[in-house]
């Protein structure tokens, strides 16, 4: 049975998590090396700039995704944002994502927050079905990418 927890409470999963989204990622990560990442996203576990779940099983990673202060950089005036989110391969098509997804609305609800936002650049008509709204279409990273939010 998988089970949903905080990494901040396992950090020793943060460096396989990271390295993940800094593969699956690799656009927005530019020039910043694996190493750095890895210990910007395991500091943020503390000071919760990249508060982040983690689904596992048998004390195996399967996903996760994060609660972050700030994740578009040209829009400075939002957040916090819905982030970071991955599945393992070897672990898709078990509603894993949607369950982290709406342990996060959880999350920043019982933080006080009222909407959260995401880009995506092509998962759109997946959270247009799980009740984000489009709010505007951005061009970042050399990619196209659709801004959204979600009223909690």
């Amino acid at each position: 049975m998988s089970r949903m927890v905080l990494l901040r409470d396992h950090l020793k999963y943060s460096d396989t998590f990271a390295s993940w989204l800094h593969h699956q990622f690799a656009y927005e990560f530019g020039s910043q090396p694996l190493c750095e990442w890895q210990r910007e996203f395991r500091e943020g576990q503390n000071d919760a700039s990249w508060r982040t779940l983690i689904m596992l099983e048998d004390d195996q990673l399967l996903g996760g995704a994060a609660l972050a202060k700030h994740d578009l950089p040209e829009r400075p005036e939002l957040g916090p944002w819905l982030a970071c989110v991955f599945v393992a391969p070897s672990a898709r098509q078990r509603g894993l994502a949607e369950r982290l997804i709406s342990g996060l609305c959880s999350e920043a609800q019982a933080l006080g927050h009222h909407q959260l936002y995401l880009h995506t650049q092509d998962r759109r008509d997946y959270y247009s079905k799980r009740g984000w709204q489009y709010v505007e279409s951005f061009r970042a990273w050399g990619k196209e990418h659709s801004l959204m939010q979600l009223k909690l």
